[in-house]
């Protein structure tokens, strides 16, 4: 019962947290927005040569395949090695997307999980564990960039956490000492974290830098889309641009709001307040459209076509077989019989 109130507690305590984030970056977003000209914003945007777009697209397509590790070194830590890439892909690629967008990316990503690798034989708790791996590997990253990019340039943070440059080098040096220490602990022994069927083996101190490394290159893609589509003019260079975004995307993950709407735009527009807003609005629409828009609606289609293969799939079996429609295994069954993709 203790651990229910304590749960229960921190539970509350989120949603506070929550509500504060959007509520201050509303405050923001209000005053900051004030005299915008639309018809600039839109200008901005169209005047955004093709090559840029599509070069950010690129980049986005290689933060997503990515991405796509992450379930890829989750599903194989936690020894289900006979899931094969593709349907880890198809997990963390549908999972992220639609939880970026829909928000609660916890639940919503973990549903989507769950929908896909039951069919392959893992329950609920197996996916519990996928998500709590995959994002101790978005953490690990996110500790990296952060660490490294503030300890090198510490005035971007303060541009958005408004402390003395001073003070974000010392806690960038803490993140990256805590982080190194992280690394030590787990490569010194086996690591244990959770209590029963909920027990999960951290991974080693080797497979931990791996961790780290797909973090760094997850979030080094995304800002540098995000890096192609500012204004040019100033130049702060990649290393600000990107302490900022992932700052920014942060702040926006905490807020649990979809897609951290309104959270992301209004650390983004305060921590590149040189850059001409009307022109930084344009480039962070763009974004918004390659990199929450697109994915959505294309893991929305996926989704439906599996659903309605894996529908004609169960139809075709023999009834004896097929048992209740309602069972996961009958479909890893079939897949397994058949060779299929598993889609």
């Amino acid at each position: 019962m203790a651990f229910l109130r304590q749960k229960q507690i921190l539970h509350r305590l989120g949603v506070v947290i929550s509500i504060a984030v959007i509520g201050i970056a509303c405050y923001v977003l209000y005053h900051m927005l004030r005299g915008i000209d639309t018809n600039e914003v839109l200008e901005a945007i169209k005047s955004t040569e093709p090559r840029q777009i599509a070069l950010a697209g690129l980049f986005v397509a290689a933060g997503y395949f990515t991405l796509t590790f992450y379930d890829l070194f989750a599903v194989r830590a936690i020894g289900h090695a006979h899931v094969p890439y593709r349907i880890n892909a198809l997990a963390a690629f549908t999972s992220y997307s639609i939880g970026h967008n829909v928000g609660a990316s916890v639940f919503t990503g973990g549903a989507v999980r769950y929908r896909i690798y039951s069919a392959w034989g893992l329950n609920a708790i197996d996916v519990a564990k996928i998500c709590f791996l995959a994002g101790l590997t978005f953490w690990l990253g996110n500790a990296a960039v952060l660490g490294l990019g503030i300890a090198y340039h510490p005035e971007a943070a303060a541009n958005i956490d408004q402390l003395p440059p001073w003070l974000n080098r010392a806690l960038a040096f803490a993140i990256i000492t805590a982080l190194v220490a992280y690394v030590v602990w787990v490569w010194t022994q086996p690591r244990v974290v959770g209590r029963g069927p909920w027990t999960v083996t951290l991974p080693g101190g080797p497979l931990t830098l791996l961790q780290i490394a797909i973090g760094i290159l997850d979030l080094g893609f995304c800002a540098l889309a995000m890096y192609v589509l500012v204004p040019d003019e100033p130049n702060l260079g990649f290393v600000v641009v990107a302490v900022i975004f992932v700052s920014a995307t942060l702040l926006g993950f905490a807020s649990h709001s979809p897609g951290g709407l309104g959270v992301f735009d209004a650390a983004m527009l305060v921590g590149l307040w040189q850059m001409d807003r009307e022109d930084l609005l344009g480039g962070m629409l763009l974004f918004r459209l390659l990199y929450y828009i697109a994915p959505f609606v294309i893991s929305v289609i996926l989704l439906t076509f599996r659903e309605v293969i894996v529908g004609a799939r169960l139809k075709r079996l023999p009834q004896a077989d097929s048992g209740p429609r309602a069972e996961p295994h009958h479909e890893a069954v079939l897949v397994r019989k058949r060779g299929d993709s598993g889609v």
